[in-house]
Formats: C-alpha cells, sequence, structure tokens
C-alpha cells in the first residue's frame, strides 16, 4: 500500500515527527541522507533539496554544482530506534536535476527504467534475498574488532549461538518499518548470520535490502557490536553472500525464469564488476562455497547459479553477489539480461561442463570487461562505469 503526499504531511503532524531524513544513493548504493524539519518537507516535495552533487561518489562528473532530492512518499518509514516523541522519519528520494528531470547516474533512476522495460514487454520480475553478516566485537573504546561474537556453526541454537536476541532485535525492527523478512539463522563462520526476505517487486526489493543494511548496522551498534558484510571479514573462514533469487513470468502467468536465467550467464563476467565491487570480493569468489566458474546446477551447493523446481515453480539462484554491490544496479542489469534471454529465448548452456568460463579473478579484470561490454554501456550511464572501474 503506497502513500499519497497529504497522508504523509498528515501523518508528520499528528504524530509529532520533528525530523525527517531524506535518503538517497551513491554509485555503490551506499547511503547519504540530509535531515530537513518538518515545515521544509512540503518544500521538498515541490521541487526538491538541493545537495552538493560533485561530492558524491559516482556523481563527480555532474554538469550541476547542485542536484535535487524528489521524495518518494511510497518508502515513508517511522525509524524505530528514535524517541517516540519527537519521530524520526525517512523518505527515500530520486535525485533529479535543476529543471526536474531524474539524473542519470541515479541507480534508483536506472532501475526504474529497467522494469518500465520489462513492463513494455509483458514481463514481471521479482527478486528475493538470502544476506550473511559477521557480528564482531567492539573493545573497550568501542572501536570495532574482529573477535566475532560467538563461535557457533552453521543452524546451531542458543547458548552456543549468542547472536539470537540480536538477529531477533533486528527482525522486529524491521517489521515495524513495514517488511516482512522470512526466515533467519546462524550461518557457518563464527558471529555470521543470515536473514532472507520473501520475493518483492525490483524497487520494494533493492528499497527492502538499503534499510536491512542500516537496521543490521544500527541494532548491531545499539548492542554494543559492529555488523560487517563485507565478502572476507575473517581469513580462511566463509565469506559473506548476497545470494538473489529471481522469478521471471510473462502476463499470462508463464514461467521465462529459465531463459532470463541464460540470458543472465550470457553476461555474467561483464557485469561482475557491478555485482563484486570491492578487491576482497575476489578473494571470496572461488573460495569455500562461493563461486568460481560460469556454472549452473540443478543440486550443487556452491555453484554460480542454482535451477531447480520448488512447489511446481522454476527456482533460480544467483550466488555470486556480494553485498558491497548496489541493489538498484544490480537488480537493474539482472531484469535486462533476463529480458534478452527471454526475447531470443536463450537456452542454458549444458549443467556443469567442464569447460566453464571462469568468473574474473581480479578487480581488474572484472573492470576491463566491463569497459569492453556492449552490453553494460547500454545500460549503465558512462560516470557511473567510469566509478566502477578506476584504478
Amino acid at each position: 500500500m503506497g502513500f499519497m503526499i497529504e497522508e504523509v504531511l498528515k501523518y508528520i503532524e499528528e504524530e509529532d515527527v520533528k525530523f525527517i531524513r531524506l535518503a538517497f544513493r551513491d554509485a555503490y548504493g551506499v547511503q547519504k541522507n540530509i535531515s530537513v524539519m518538518p515545515g521544509e518537507l512540503k518544500k521538498a516535495f515541490d521541487g526538491g533539496a538541493p545537495i552538493s552533487a560533485r561530492d558524491i561518489a559516482g556523481f563527480e562528473d555532474c554538469p550541476y554544482a547542485s542536484l535535487y532530492l524528489h521524495p518518494d512518499p511510497n518508502t515513508m518509514a517511522i525509524l524505530p530506534w528514535r524517541p517516540d516523541n519527537g519521530k524520526v522519519m525517512r523518505l527515500f528520494c530520486d535525485v533529479c536535476t535543476p529543471d526536474g528531470e531524474v539524473y542519470e547516474a541515479d541507480t534508483r533512476a536506472i532501475l526504474r527504467k529497467a522494469v518500465e522495460a520489462a513492463k513494455a514487454k509483458g514481463i514481471e520480475f521479482r527478486f528475493g534475498t538470502e544476506s550473511e553478516f559477521y557480528l564482531f566485537r567492539k573493545d573497550e573504546e568501542g572501536n570495532p574488532t574482529k573477535i566475532p561474537y560467538d563461535s557457533a556453526g552453521y543452524l546451531d541454537i542458543a547458548p552456543i549461538d549468542r547472536c539470537e536476541n540480536v538477529r531477533r532485535e533486528i527482525i522486529l525492527t524491521i517489521e515495524r518499518m513495514g517488511l516482512t523478512p522470512e526466515s533467519s539463522h546462524h550461518e557457518r563462520g563464527p558471529g555470521q548470520n543470515e536473514i532472507d526476505f520473501h520475493y518483492g517487486k525490483p524497487m520494494k526489493a533493492a528499497d527492502q535490502m538499503t534499510t536491512f543494511k542500516m537496521v543490521v548496522s544500527t541494532i548491531a551498534d545499539r548492542c554494543g557490536l559492529v555488523a560487517d558484510f563485507s565478502p572476507m571479514p575473517l581469513p580462511g573462514k566463509p565469506g559473506n553472500g548476497y545470494h538473489i533469487n529471481i522469478y521471471a513470468k510473462d502476463g499470462d502467468g508463464n514461467d521465462m525464469v529459465q531463459y532470463a536465467a541464460a540470458g543472465i550467464l550470457e553476461v555474467i563476467r561483464d557485469i561482475t564488476i557491478f555485482l563484486n565491487p570491492t578487491d576482497a570480493s575476489y578473494t571470496r569468489l572461488g573460495d569455500t562455497s562461493a563461486p568460481g566458474s560460469v556454472q549452473w546446477t540443478s543440486n550443487g551447493e556452491s555453484e554460480l547459479m542454482y535451477i531447480g523446481s520448488y512447489r511446481g515453480q522454476t527456482r533460480v539462484e544467483l550466488r555470486s553477489p556480494d553485498a558491497s554491490s548496489n541493489p538498484y544496479l544490480v537488480y537493474a542489469l539482472l531484469i535486462q539480461a533476463g529480458l534478452s534471454g527471454i526475447e531470443r529465448r536463450l537456452s542454458l548452456p549444458t549443467e556443469m561442463t567442464e569447460n566453464a568460463a571462469l568468473l574474473p579473478g581480479s578487480r581488474r579484470e572484472a573492470a576491463q570487461l566491463a569497459l569492453n561490454s556492449a552490453f553494460v554501456r547500454s545500460i549503465v550511464p558512462e560516470g557511473i562505469i567510469k566509478e566502477y572501474t578506476k584504478a
């Protein structure tokens, strides 16, 4: 259920909201925000709230000194950890130019364009996520350490699983913000956790992931801990994945996801820099249960893509991304690659073939593949490509 601008303004007046965070993302999906007072929000809805553009990663080449944040009323959420008196609201924003046009490097706009392209072809995509993170202790001065909060393993329970109460608080907080987690559990690494979400429409799924990371980091900090989503927080221990479940159907309800999967596999090497943007990402890929080659399987655990059937529906899970990626950009690329596969009724390659191509082994290799990719250049603006592929 969405909100109208008038409803948001009325809620602010009736519920004693004192601060509004206008949130947006840089090229990497890192959340940024400015805070405004209630009396300024109507101005932001009408004409946008200005920000200095060239200080934002991916916006450095912006031809405008200022860009403008236009709040999306459908993303209204109260931050539950703030006081009940003088509440704090968060609204996600579109980034626009001074004349009101969407700024091309706003990755939320790139995702919206991909969703519209799919809709024009009668295809609906949805995404579900499985995101892993570690919880580490802080030292006596409150600085982060690499000491895990517990020594538990996969699916362990309390008391060895000391993270259980933190996960519960995260889930309760997320629910209060209008999101619906599916499940949670302790992962294989010491202090490592996973929280999963149901399939959602692409924009909601991307907003959800952004909110999720903020909530996890905030709740961990309130518990005297630090949350780490990085790809390989501990040498020799399992890395953190951001597995993405993909759904695609046409207007008649026919399952199109195998064609979409074939389209994604076709360009996966070209788009890896956006799914795995840090040097540490390539330490994870090919290590333990993380994929290292362009393989799909119907029964394996560590290949790039799992494709199987569950309750009469094809299930596709992409296992290479990590949470240092920008979900808006990732979903846009997956939709566009999936559409290409659907349009051509592309067949999957042979399952578990011996001569499968390898995923890029370094950020440098991944960057070069993206720079040479016509597919990437047809979707990703030059400023963002430049940001991701710089030395």
